[in-house]
């Protein structure tokens, strides 16, 4: 086993990657729109209709259980990568249409922030190149 294997290189890429995934669907999926606050505070908003609150709590709930499950099939990928290539392939490229719709609120203080560039830079470079690597090596 040494580092200059592309395959066990990605393997652990995939774990990774995973990981924060997961840790971020718990965050949002299980704290809605304040999160569990694993993230950073969670004071940072006022209610001012309690039942819009709830209806869009409610779908940031879901979009936080999406995101987890989405991680835990990326950390399984790292054990059966050459069972999951295509979904794993195609994940990556949801990724980075995330990442694309992210952009769309053209918030360049927002998105140049420490807060929000890193997960932006995986999203539009880290996931694609992810994508390429898993189709690359990753062939039955």
């Amino acid at each position: 086993m040494t580092w200059k294997n592309p395959i066990l290189l990605l393997r652990l890429l995939l774990a990774v990657a995973g990981i924060v995934i997961i840790f971020m669907g718990f965050n949002v999926g299980f704290g809605g729109i304040r999160t569990l606050g694993w993230q950073g505070p969670t004071d940072f908003m006022e209610i001012v209709d309690s039942s819009a609150f709830r209806t869009q709590d409610s779908h940031f709930r879901f979009l936080g259980g999406v995101w987890l499950g989405i991680g835990i099939v990326f950390l399984a990928g790292a054990f059966t990568l050459h069972r999951l290539r295509t979904v794993l392939i195609v994940l990556s490229g949801i990724v980075f249409i995330g990442g694309i719709a992210r952009m769309s609120s053209l918030d360049l203080k927002t998105l140049l922030s420490l807060s929000v560039l890193p997960s932006l830079l995986a999203e539009l470079v880290l996931f694609p190149l992810m994508g390429y690597w898993i189709a690359k090596y990753a062939k039955k």
